[in-house]
């Protein structure tokens, strides 16, 4: 996983005007905590954050006051409807630091022959792994599967030096078999009898 850079500075003005003015400006107010360290409120460039924050999970190196930080996002809240960033909390995280992170299930393969549904019942699992090396996402091989068959989580491939933090037995997929619509009756055949 590759860091992105961003400049941070430190910000003493608190409030909904102050973040506001911060916004139309193209920054987005954020706070950065953890290691038990008091908070520290900055603002990141607005533009530079929204790409970064397309890869989930991703790796920030914030220059802060000429101090070099890791951390990944904890919470990122946007506008409901234009959908630009209001504000980001961000996790203070450390080289070789185990983290607990929401990392995508993606599906890959086909299903055996025949009407079946793949049914994702989590779209995400919780793992636990190196705060440098957290994967974009784990891919679950669907492949010849029929109606019945489960993946659980423990049955998901995890990449080297990560471990599952969600339920071994909960279910990630179900293949279910599709249910096609019974003909209705036909009501004309009833109404030509009575006549």
């Amino acid at each position: 996983m590759s860091e992105v850079k961003l400049a941070a500075e430190v910000r003493s003005e608190f409030g909904k005007g102050a973040a506001r003015s911060i916004r139309r400006a193209n920054k987005v107010p954020a706070v950065v905590y953890g290691h038990g360290t008091e908070p520290v409120h900055v603002t990141l460039p607005g533009h530079e954050l929204l790409l970064a924050l397309r890869t989930p999970n991703v790796l920030l190196s914030l220059d802060i006051d000429g101090k070099n930080e890791l951390a990944i996002p904890k919470a990122v809240q946007r506008d409901a409807i234009k959908g630009y960033l209001v504000h980001v909390d961000l996790l203070l995280v450390r080289r070789g630091e185990k983290v607990t992170v929401e990392v995508a299930v993606e599906t890959e393969g086909d299903l055996a022959p025949g009407s079946f549904l793949v049914e994702n019942v989590l779209n995400t699992l919780s793992v636990e792994t190196e705060a440098t090396h957290i994967p974009t996402s784990v891919t679950v091989s669907i492949a010849g599967l029929e109606a019945g068959a489960s993946i659980l989580a423990k049955d998901v491939p995890l990449p080297k030096g990560t471990t599952l933090a969600t339920d071994p037995e909960a279910v990630v997929v179900q293949i279910l078999s599709a249910q096609a619509e019974e003909p209705a009756a036909e009501s004309a055949e009833g109404e030509s009898a009575e006549a």
